[in-house]
């Protein structure tokens, strides 16, 4: 039997859709979990609309690395793509940021920085995190690009290279000794959470070297990352720097919900707790997915969380549906 083919708008372009008066449900944030949430809500032809200021936080990294089918696509063109394929089956996707989300099961309204207003019987929330980056002049420039924290995101891009690990928090250590699996020239800049005897013992049996002193600044050459100041003026030369950034969970315009973000397990962010099978949040009615919930999650685990939420919320909806149209029935 032959599947029917993928609905298509008829749309001519990516122009953002009209915010209508209310939804089923509104996803806030258009990553990959909220699109990939929003894509199995429309399927199950629920109403739908994903609300996105569009700023990925993977936005200056020039490719998505270790998605099956989708290795080394843009993140951008990820984004563009899943629009797409949720307008197809009738969503929206609509520009905008939140300033205020209120309200609660059934009766939630979001209010747009714009003055724009919706209602929604359920809240998907997918707003990512913010990564803050060590205090370094220059770094947060070269963030994306040859600065980065990820050894499956992003490390064999560096493969071979000379490459600087920042030391800032406890982390270090770990992250040293993943970028070793990937070339042989791995320093750790002590800066300002160096290793301790131990460590440094573990670090030199893998030949990694420590290089004590405070980093002051990264050295740009070309528009190429050739190495890092310290504060006594030494440059050391390096290709790429890697660091551990403090992840913040993007909560702007949502304390209404009575949202409260907590410090994630590993210690290293803030997040959304949730249920680890359905990503309810503990706010009936309210949905949490993506690195909002799972600040380490890459594209692919964020995506399939938000495929995850979808079903729940639809399989929600379904009951509640059910259990209103039991009460309604004449009595036997």
């Amino acid at each position: 039997m032959t599947p029917p083919p993928v609905p298509t708008t008829d749309r001519p372009d990516d122009r953002p859709d009209d915010l209508e008066a209310s939804y089923e449900v509104l996803v806030l944030g258009g990553g990959a979990a909220g699109l990939n949430a929003a894509l199995m809500l429309a399927r199950s032809r629920r109403s739908v609309a994903v609300v996105d200021a569009g700023s990925p936080r993977n936005a200056p990294a020039a490719a998505v690395h270790g998605l099956l089918g989708h290795e080394g696509l843009s993140p951008l063109e990820l984004v563009a793509r899943g629009r797409r394929e949720v307008r197809a089956y009738g969503g929206h996707v609509v520009e905008g940021s939140v300033a205020r989300a209120e309200g609660a099961l059934d009766d939630f309204t979001v209010t747009l920085t714009d003055g724009r207003t919706a209602r929604a019987r359920r809240l998907v929330v997918a707003t990512g995190t913010v990564d803050e980056l060590p205090d370094v002049a220059g770094l947060a420039d070269r963030w994306g690009h040859d600065v980065l924290h990820c050894p499956y995101c992003h490390g064999y891009e560096v493969r071979d290279q000379a490459i600087g690990v920042l030391a800032t928090g406890p982390m270090t250590v770990h992250q040293a000794l993943l970028f070793r699996q990937l070339t042989d020239d791995v320093v750790v800049l002590a800066h300002t959470a160096g290793p301790d005897a131990d460590q440094r013992a573990q670090l030199a049996a893998r030949d990694i070297r420590v290089v004590d002193g405070t980093v002051t600044e990264v050295v740009v050459t070309d528009d190429r990352l050739t190495g890092v100041r310290l504060a006594d003026g030494t440059v050391v030369a390096r290709e790429a720097v890697v660091v551990a950034t403090r992840l913040h969970a993007r909560l702007d315009g949502l304390d209404g919900l009575g949202l409260t973000s907590t410090t994630h397990p590993s210690g290293l962010a803030t997040h959304l707790a949730t249920d680890p099978m359905t990503h309810r949040t503990d706010v009936p009615g309210v949905w949490a997915v993506g690195n909002v919930a799972e600040p380490m999650a890459q594209v692919g685990a964020s995506a399939a969380a938000g495929a995850m939420a979808g079903a729940q919320v639809n399989a929600d909806l379904v009951m509640a549906e059910a259990a209103a149209a039991l009460a309604a029935a004449p009595a036997p």
